[in-house]
């Protein structure tokens, strides 16, 4: 029998908590302890080592941040339900209610299926992914009853990625990606930024090994050359504060590897130069009270130019996460911009621990958070317990999760001075729902700040709302649920949008969701077929199908994408063009022909396939295979069906030419409002020619765009349809544009 001595880390834990806990305390502790070491004896984990060892690391973490007993003992037994066998009834007779609930609350369900032995639903849903997602929301529940479930949580996740070396790859990069979509913005939703930088550089590490080693490397290269830098800049702003009698710690940090890693990526997109040394620096002053603050700053801006634009009161202003600090960007020494980030200490152990600091142990009191207004300041936790009972489905639940608590957040005012938060770029629409399901339904237009303001401008902090409703009761428009209008982003009002046309009648439905349909591939240029597309969705029927669509549960850009799905293989071919019009990048790239690597392929110029189009070959002696377009005329008037031979797209993202027509009412702007729509999408224009008809003021705008392919090509005709005088958009073939 493995006891507390024979592990060294069971002794760093006892020593640990002895530092701050009472001796009758740290003896309940260590209870939890040997129960844990005697329910995992014999476990291994996939490293090798005793499998206790990774419980008592989830403890050490926590009692390294003083939690209370309760949350310490939970960290211990964390796993022995799911691993060993031991009931809830066990737990909660052994150590009483409050650990139980911590640990069940943190164990995941390991089928789905043992809900109902005989729910033939439920043995259908019961994948790996749905098990994970039903996982995660128990934990989102149970955290909203008490937070320090997902305390636990974030410690066990932790721990994992920094022994996740041991697994296989793809289990890696599933869990480093489920780290970086949820437990990461959840641990910045709490203010816990110390594991929220290390869930992230860990997960950084798996998802892009290549991008990991070549920022290591930047920030190990300049490390002599930054050292010198920051101690130079700490000393010569350390003087004029000591001098101004500012009590304060200064020191400089460098930022992390993911963080550094995202800014080069923003200095790309905008054209900047990254700077590789001061880019990676940021100085930290540490006052005794909020008064120092303000006077330290005053300090800072006087020995050193601030940068314009760059300065944040986050102490008068806190974040959601009741993160405060004072941030401003200075011309440092040798005119380099630099961060300067200001608070005092118990702002500083916020920003390192948030919600944990609440419940770290206070002598003579353990009974709950140390905060005033605790629960107030984390009001959107109920929103988990409300979404709890209006979503039934697990993925969806967790959706929700992710677009509305996990992103960054925006406040926003109601004409009566109440705050709503919501997730940054949510418009008006979204804040609708937020107040009330009835006021979405029904709203008409919206007023912000004073402004009628359009129903999908993004809301910003600060903002002051009203909302415009219906005299009569109309419901929402199918619009909002298209994703590329951008009219709701949070998935709460995505949902209730989506509830409200699944009651309307099955047969408008279907008729709506059949007129989109034709609508839609009849302006991509594709092939009608009603059996393919609903083989190819998985629907019973084309009614099913259509309804979907009508009701807005599956987007039509969804539909044109899946008519052709990719193979597995993918290849690298040649492309040979000598006109003048070549496209920016290789068309063929990933085309597969026949299974074979190596082909020399050509796009035709007749018909201008795109990524998603369903092709087919036509073998050339001498030109290798041409892909045409399914349905291309030219293709299909040839006699010789031998040269046709089958071709599939392959995963390589590139971009392929496609012709437009915009048929429009002509007017000022025009053609800059269609250049500004299709240059934020992100494609590329190659060609613009617009014909006008002075008698009835119509025109027709030709013009050849690369896109990535269906998906973007379906997106680009939405948002060019919603220009004021566009009528209608189409792709055309060479032979109908000449």
């Amino acid at each position: 029998m493995t006891t507390i001595q024979q592990i060294g880390s069971a002794k760093d834990l006892m020593h640990s908590v002895h530092k701050y806990l009472p001796t009758d305390r740290a003896s309940a502790v260590e209870d939890s302890l040997t129960y844990a070491i005697n329910a995992h004896d014999g476990q291994e984990r996939d490293s090798g080592e005793p499998f206790v060892v990774h419980p008592i690391a989830t403890a050490i973490r926590l009692a390294d941040m003083r939690l209370d007993v309760t949350t310490i003992q939970a960290a211990l037994l964390h796993d022995v339900i799911e691993d060993c066998g031991i009931s809830f009834q066990e737990i909660e007779t052994e150590f009483g209610t409050d650990v139980a609930k911590l640990v069940d609350g943190v164990t995941k369900l390991k089928r789905l299926d043992m809900i109902s032995e005989n729910s033939a639903m439920l043995k259908q849903i019961a994948t790996p992914e749905a098990t994970r997602a039903a996982s995660l929301r128990k934990m989102l529940v149970a955290m909203a009853e008490d937070v320090r479930v997902v305390l636990i949580k974030l410690s066990d996740r932790l721990h994992n990625m920094q022994t996740l070396g041991h697994l296989p790859i793809p289990k890696q990069q599933r869990i480093s990606r489920e780290t970086l979509d949820i437990y990461s913005p959840l641990a910045h939703r709490l203010g816990m930024y110390d594991i929220k930088w290390q869930l992230e550089d860990q997960a950084f590490r798996f998802l892009m090994p290549r991008q990991y080693k070549s920022i290591s490397r930047l920030v190990s290269r300049k490390r002599a050359e930054r050292e010198i830098y920051t101690e130079a800049a700490v000393k010569a702003i350390k003087g004029p504060l000591d001098k101004a009698n500012i009590q304060c710690e200064v020191d400089g940090r460098v930022k992390h590897l993911y963080s550094t890693y995202n800014k080069l990526q923003r200095y790309e997109r905008m054209g900047r130069k990254f700077d590789e040394i001061y880019d990676l620096i940021a100085i930290r002053v540490v006052t005794e009270n909020v008064g120092d603050c303000y006077a330290a700053l005053g300090v800072v801006h006087s020995k050193w130019r601030p940068v314009p634009g760059q300065f944040d009161d986050y102490i008068a202003s806190p974040k959601e996460n009741m993160y405060q600090s004072l941030h401003t960007s200075v011309r440092g020494p040798g005119n380099y911009p630099i961060e300067v980030q200001i608070r005092t200490q118990e702002m500083h152990e916020i920003a390192e621990e948030g919600v944990a600091s609440h419940w770290m142990y206070k002598e003579g009191d353990d009974s709950g958070p140390k905060v005033d207004n605790f629960e107030t300041k984390m009001s959107w936790l109920r929103q988990l317990l409300d979404w709890q009972r209006e979503l039934s489905g697990d993925e969806e639940y967790l959706a929700t999760v992710r677009t509305d608590i996990l992103q960054d957040q925006v406040f926003v005012y109601t004409p009566q001075g109440d705050v709503k938060d919501l997730p940054a770029g949510a418009t008006p629409i979204d804040f609708a729902y937020r107040i009330h399901t009835d006021l979405g339904h029904n709203t008409v237009g919206a007023v912000v700040n004073g402004k009628l303001t359009a129903l999908n401008t993004p809301l910003n902090n600060g903002d002051v709302v009203e909302i415009r409703k219906a005299r009569i009761p109309r419901g929402p428009s199918l619009d909002w649920l298209n994703s590329d209008l951008g009219y709701i982003i949070t998935g709460s009002a995505h949902t209730k949008v989506k509830q409200w046309f699944r009651k309307q009648e099955r047969q408008s439905n279907v008729r709506r969701g059949k007129d989109l349909l034709k609508k839609e591939l009849r302006r991509l240029g594709l092939r009608y077929n009603e059996k393919e597309i609903v083989a190819s969705l998985d629907y019973e029927s084309f009614d099913d199908l259509t309804e979907a669509l009508g009701t807005g549960q599956i987007s039509v850009a969804r539909v044109a994408e899946t008519l052709s799905p990719a193979p597995d293989e993918v290849f690298t071919s040649e492309l040979k063009l000598g006109d003048s019009g070549k496209p920016p990048t290789d068309q063929t790239k990933g085309l597969v022909v026949m299974g074979e690597p190596g082909l020399l392929t050509r796009i035709a110029r007749c018909c201008s396939p795109v990524y998603g189009d369903e092709i087919t070959g036509y073998l050339t002696r001498g030109r290798g295979v041409t892909v045409h377009r399914h349905n291309c005329p030219i293709l299909r008037d040839t006699e010789d069906t031998d040269r046709h031979i089958p071709v599939a797209w392959g995963h390589y993202e590139t971009t392929y030419a496609s012709r437009l027509q915009i048929k429009a009412f002509d007017r000022v702007g025009l053609i800059r409002d269609i250049t500004n729509v299709v240059s934020s999408e992100n494609v590329n224009i190659h060609s613009l020619t617009s014909d006008e008809d002075d008698k009835t003021n119509a025109c027709t705008v030709s013009l050849t765009v690369y896109t990535t392919g269906v998906e973007q090509l379906s997106r680009l005709f939405s948002r060019v349809e919603t220009i004021p005088g566009v009528d209608t958009v189409f792709r055309v073939s060479e032979a109908q544009s000449s």
